[in-house]
């Protein structure tokens, strides 16, 4: 496992994060622009419109079934995105199943983009947003049944605490249901301090690495699955994505960050067809206490 960072550095990868998301290639104007270009009146788009163009991650909707699945998340529940982005998952999994939603993101331009598209959709009865860190969650002790994330956790730069807050914010006998960008053994130093400063990637747990922060954290983990074969394959089809979106990113955001994505992501995804980095999805479950 990695060590904690210092408060002080913590807060910089914070911000560097959000600068990262702010001049993504994938955004809301792109999302629209994208709806736009399929001949929907956006007047006219619902939820199952919206979710072919609103899932930043990788194996789309499958990805969000299989969650859904290892969690066993019910109408009942109440659900919290940690990292929730453009909102794409938490929209899908309240239309989907129809628990309630809680979204926390740090990136005030994603919270404002999520607000709007579920609002477009008719969702914001049951998907509501909060603008927040993942490492004080504005939450107060065990309020849900699940905590769940798709591979955002790898910006996070302090990993215990990360943990100890989900575990924290989760109900006894509630579930911790995610999945992350992972590092092997074969990362090197140099690798690791590349993807920190293209990537904001400033630490990246092991499949064993997460393991153990869970346990630690009084979570019985049900299912750990090696994902990083299955994402190696994805990752190249993404890279072709990315260069397609090339030039609305060149017009929104210029042709430095157009060009910088391709070298940064082409890294990334090199590092993964050499081996050296892979992908896990774990299920924990919080003890509840013994009586």
């Amino acid at each position: 496992m990695n060590a904690s960072p210092t408060h002080n550095s913590a807060q910089r990868t914070l911000a560097q994060v959000v600068e990262y998301y702010d001049t993504h290639p994938i955004n809301e104007d792109q999302i629209r622009a994208a709806v736009q270009a399929s001949g929907i009146p956006w007047e006219s788009l619902t939820a199952e419109m919206l979710q072919r163009h609103d899932q930043d991650h990788f194996g789309g909707l499958e990805a969000n079934d299989l969650l859904i699945a290892g969690a066993g998340i019910r109408q009942t529940d109440h659900v919290l995105d940690v990292c929730s982005g453009l909102g794409g998952p938490a929209r899908y999994l309240a239309r989907r199943v129809g628990c309630r939603v809680t979204g926390l993101d740090l990136t005030a331009s994603r919270h404002e983009s999520a607000q709007r598209l579920t609002a477009a959709v008719g969702l914001d009865d049951r998907v509501t947003f909060h603008l927040g860190s993942a490492l004080e969650m504005p939450f107060p002790d065990a309020t849900f049944d699940v905590v769940m994330g798709q591979e955002a956790w790898c910006h996070v730069p302090d990993k215990p605490r990360l943990i100890a807050e989900c575990a924290r914010v989760v109900k006894p006998g509630g579930v911790i249901a995610f999945t992350d960008i992972l590092r092997r053994e074969t990362l090197s130093d140099a690798d690791q301090a590349r993807l920190a400063i293209e990537m904001t990637f400033p630490t990246l747990e092991s499949l064993d690495g997460y393991r153990d922060l869970l346990e630690a954290n009084d979570c019985v983990v049900e299912h750990r699955d090696d994902l990083s074969a299955l994402w190696t394959r994805i990752l190249v089809d993404r890279l072709a994505m990315y260069r397609g979106l090339g030039d609305h990113t060149e017009r929104k955001f210029g042709s430095g960050r157009k060009a910088g994505w391709d070298q940064a992501y082409s890294f990334f995804v090199g590092l993964y067809q050499a081996g050296r980095l892979g992908g896990g999805r774990f299920v924990a479950r919080r003890r509840t206490p013994q009586t």
